[in-house]
């Protein structure tokens, strides 16, 4: 989905926490009872080809993925778990008292060896996976989940961190300084380190068990999504489609082995031009179906059971620790803070949301009444006659846009974008290492010519890619223990491939994906912290996906259009008189939009607001909580409770509201643009300096009150989206 930022590894044990990752009563790392530095460096001395073992032979230290195989990774896995254990060892043992420097900030350095892993791994279990890899991380994970809970479930070194918390007024600390003091101690107060010994066993179990569903719920959609085709060998049948389209699906075809047909799949790029475009009422339902029953189909790799299971657990482990719900565990560290306060804001939206999609139902209805249409609008309807009437009402759709937006071109929109905004510029290189050919890299230079990030983007689909796009880094930025870390950072997209000799072309949207990626990207690139937990993204759930909706509102602006929108035949600028289409047409649909996403919301809170530990009949709550919201038929959530990867197999698990919450910031931080001039450099630097580059020293909220001088309103958010008269 847009949008979707992988939590950036601040270290491979914040990672499987983030994950959902399972933990495990034992330990790998400590064989034999041999010290734990011994270990590892008896590992490390077996393995002396392993690149993860010594620094990047690469420039700007990029990881050698040439010379990355699937067997270092264990092995490399098993050599940081044990060397992090020695360090956090030789912290307990430091027999001075605790102090800042000796205890948190020693925490804070250590584990470096497991996240430089952790940060390849992870990646391409992501954008460019494998049965090996996925089968890897069924016993890695556990491993470092394993290590994950020796640390936060270790009375000695908890005792140290609450010691040096206690004295927290009286260390003279800095902001950022505080922050962490702050975080690491709730993060072992949070990992159940008040828990007696028998609590903390019975902890060290639901971790291992929740983490072990994750992982099975993952695969098995990966197994449905790529499972699912739709043949068609009747050329008739393809009545409506662009001609794009349909070359796309005989690639398709031809890739899968069914030669001189066409095939479309349930992934973005083929299942929303055909419900858009197709004709044929009878194969929009069936894809339609493909799409909203994966994992939920009574076999192999069914969901329902799992994810039933893994929210009793998720509650019985909430309640634990203390926590009401596994919501309010989670909300506790959002800004939201509390489920009650996301119920409330999304109980202000819902009405306006669903009036305007039954408005939009009865308009679609009375078209189909008046084309002679015998049935009742369906889901897979919606998008098909949603987008007659947008031609009807704005002579528009987007297929008219795809011209003038190769990517080629948008991207030079986006760093046009970025360069005005923050003066940086880019250079790409094609000689660095990259993961897969499909990858892009470029240099980025600062405002006053410093080379500042290294930027990779990998546009394409592929099976080896999970759905969606996102945003996670290869390194983080950091400026701790004598390093100056600039970081990795990577855009994962899901585009059609080019056609023929065609470039790829976007629509409208799929353009505007790329704006919101670069968002992350930004927020990452431009960070400037001293510690790396706080760097760039490293921000409450809630709070990332601002930058990234602030920076999709430069795409709709004329100026900007102006730079990159050209036809990629002829060069024309994108007419002025489509600009207004588009910008007209920008409201219509947005009760669907707003629905289908809020739906999604309402049900993850549900689920995880649950306080029995009997698990649930998935299928029977599904239809409870829908029903209670008064969702109407014609509208499936954007992601039923089979498929929500994002709560199920993600870390957005009582938080997928997080995309609304910061749809209200990017609303309200972009009316200080238009205020004071999109690209006024005093604002873009205000946005800068208290936003992109503070990551998550600071209190976010207050960060962006000193950008904006005051709190969000919500009534920017539904202006923009057509919800709210002006």
């Amino acid at each position: 989905m847009k949008g979707l930022t992988l939590k950036p590894l601040v270290s491979a044990i914040a990672l499987t926490f983030a994950l959902g990752a399972c933990s495990s009563s034992t330990t790998a790392t400590n064989e034999a009872n041999v010290a734990p530095n011994v270990v590892a460096q008896q590992i490390i001395e077996n393995n002396a080809t392993n690149p993860f073992f010594k620094p990047y032979d690469t420039y700007m230290g990029i990881p050698d993925f040439d010379k990355i195989k699937t067997e270092h990774y264990l092995p490399a896995f098993k050599a940081g778990i044990a060397q992090h254990k020695a360090e956090i060892q030789a912290i307990i043992d430091n027999p001075d008292a605790p102090t800042f420097a000796n205890t948190i900030e020693a925490m804070e350095f250590s584990g470096e060896l497991t996240t430089k892993v952790a940060s390849v791994f992870y990646n391409l279990t992501g954008a460019d996976t494998n049965d090996e890899l996925q089968k890897l991380s069924k016993e890695i994970s556990p491993l470092l989940s394993a290590a994950g809970d020796d640390i936060l479930l270790n009375d000695q070194l908890f005792q140290k961190v609450k010691a040096v918390y206690e004295q927290r007024d009286g260390l003279n600390l800095d902001v950022a300084e505080a922050k962490l003091l702050e975080d690491t101690y709730k993060s072992f107060t949070r990992g159940g380190a008040n828990l007696s010994e028998t609590d903390k066993t019975k902890l060290r179990s639901l971790n291992e068990e929740i983490g072990k569903l994750s992982l099975e719920f993952g695969d098995n959609l990966l197994a449905e999504t790529n499972a699912f085709e739709l043949v068609i060998d009747n050329k008739a049948d393809l009545a409506g489609l662009p001609a794009d389209v349909i070359s796309n699906a005989a690639q398709t075809a031809t890739k899968r082995g069914h030669e001189g047909k066409w095939v479309f799949t349930t992934s973005r790029p083929s299942i929303t031009p055909f419900l858009t475009y197709a004709d044929n009422r009878e194969l929009r339902e069936k894809i339609y179906n493909g799409y909203i029953e994966r994992g939920n189909n009574d076999n192999a790799n069914d969901n329902k059971k799992l994810l039933a299971k893994m929210a009793a657990l998720r509650a019985e482990r909430a309640q634990l620790m203390g926590y009401k719900t596994h919501a309010h565990l989670v909300l506790e560290e959002r800004t939201a803070q509390t489920p009650e306060n996301v119920y409330g804001l999304l109980n202000k939206v819902w009405p306006a949301a669903l009036g305007q999609a039954k408005a939009e139902v009865a308009v679609m209805q009375e078209l189909i009444d008046s084309e002679g249409g015998d049935f009742k609008l369906a889901g897979w309807d919606w998008a098909y006659y949603s987008d007659k009437i947008r031609v009807a009402k704005y002579s528009f759709n987007e297929q008219q846009t795809r011209p003038y937006f190769s990517l080629e071109n948008t991207l030079k929109g986006v760093f046009y974008t970025a360069n005005r905004l923050f003066g940086i510029t880019v250079k790409e290189r094609t000689d660095l290492p990259k993961y897969n050919d499909e990858v892009r890299t470029w240099e980025v230079f600062d405002k006053d010519g410093s080379l500042m990030a290294i930027f990779m983007g990998d546009y394409y689909v592929r099976d080896s890619k999970r759905g969606g796009a996102w945003m996670n880094s290869y390194r983080q930025q950091y400026n701790m223990n004598g390093v100056d870390s600039k970081p990795i950072i990577v855009n994962v997209l899901n585009y059609p491939r080019p056609v023929g000799d065609e470039p790829a072309l976007l629509t409208f949207d799929e353009a505007s994906t790329l704006f919101h990626e670069f968002g992350h990207a930004l927020h990452g690139m431009l960070s400037d912290v001293k510690y790396r937990s706080q760097a760039g993204t490293s921000v409450p759930r809630d709070y990332v996906e601002f930058p990234s909706q602030v920076m999709e509102n430069w795409m709709t602006q004329p100026e900007v259009l102006a730079q990159f929108a050209k036809h990629y035949k002829t060069g024309e600028v994108i007419p002025q008189e489509l600009v207004k289409k588009i910008q007209a047409a920008s409201k219509f649909n947005q009760g669907f939009a707003t629905v289908e996403y809020m739906a999604a919301t309402k049900l993850d809170l549900d689920w995880h607001t649950v306080t029995d530990f009997t698990p649930k009949d998935a299928a029977a709550f599904e239809a409870e909580s829908l029903n209670k919201m008064g969702l109407i038929s014609e509208i499936a959530p954007r992601y039923r409770s089979t498929y929500f990867a994002h709560i199920f197999s993600g870390g957005y698990s009582a938080g997928y509201y997080s995309y609304l919450w910061s749809d209200i910031l990017g609303a309200d931080a972009f009316e200080a643009f238009k205020e004071n001039g999109i690209f006024d450099r005093a604002t873009a630097d205000a946005f800068r300096n208290n936003v992109l580059s503070q990551g998550g020293s600071e209190d976010p909220m207050k960060l962006y009150k000193q950008f904006r001088g005051k709190e969000a309103g919500i009534d920017p958010l539904l202006r923009s989206r057509g919800l709210l008269a002006k």
